[in-house]
């Protein structure tokens, strides 16, 4: 089994295996700090959205939602969280890394905890993200730097996965940076993000041109 399945098949384990949510039905912190972006009748994409709690948030706003997650157990969860909230999301399941993505051009991309590829697989990661986004649109990324490690309260065990602001900054060169800033913060998403925790966020619009 290669490296990328293994992890796919990890993700699942760690969501099948849980009675409750892992990360919780709540939406990230981040997109409550970012509510006034989620435009109504806007198109927006989630990528690895895991459970379905940020996905269905940004349904509940009013977007029109396409989320994409790898393991089955999630997608199921997402499912049941949806209808639960009564909205609507449209949820494939693929792999962000190799499979191809929907060909439809998004307002808004976001990225949420999706730290479980290192240098060469970021740069894969944020390039769909950034060919997924209209022109005039919005990536959004929300993840753990590298003094997360010394907290242990979530994320992968791997400096090399985390960010910082001159890895974003050099990803995004040419488009308009919105705000890009480094926190620590008390986290509590279920089990998975449980403590006080050092998170980096960027929003940032792709050029018109």
């Amino acid at each position: 089994m290669n490296k990328r399945l293994q992890e796919g098949a990890m993700w699942e384990e760690r969501f099948s295996s849980s009675n409750e949510y892992v990360f919780g039905k709540a939406p990230a912190q981040f997109l409550l700090d970012h509510q006034a972006r989620l435009t109504r009748g806007h198109t927006a994409l989630s990528v690895a959205d895991g459970e379905g709690r940020n996905s269905v948030f940004m349904a509940q706003q009013g977007l029109d939602v396409t989320a994409l997650e790898f393991a089955p157990s999630a997608i199921v969860r997402a499912r049941a969280l949806a209808d639960e909230l009564g909205v609507s999301v449209d949820f494939q399941q693929l792999d962000i890394m190799a499979d191809p993505w929907p060909d439809e051009q998004f307002d808004l991309v976001a990225g949420i905890f999706i730290q479980f590829v290192g240098p060469d697989g970021r740069r894969v990661q944020f390039q769909r993200m950034k060919d997924a986004t209209k022109p005039g649109g919005l990536v959004m990324l929300h993840g753990y730097r590298p003094e997360q490690l010394e907290y242990g309260t979530g994320g992968p065990p791997f400096a090399q996965n985390m960010y910082t602001e001159v890895i974003l900054r050099a990803a995004f060169v040419g488009w308009e940076i919105l705000d890009l800033r480094e926190y620590d913060r008390e986290v509590q998403e279920g089990s998975g993000h449980s403590g006080m925790s050092a998170l980096i966020d960027l929003v940032a619009r792709k050029p018109m041109d």
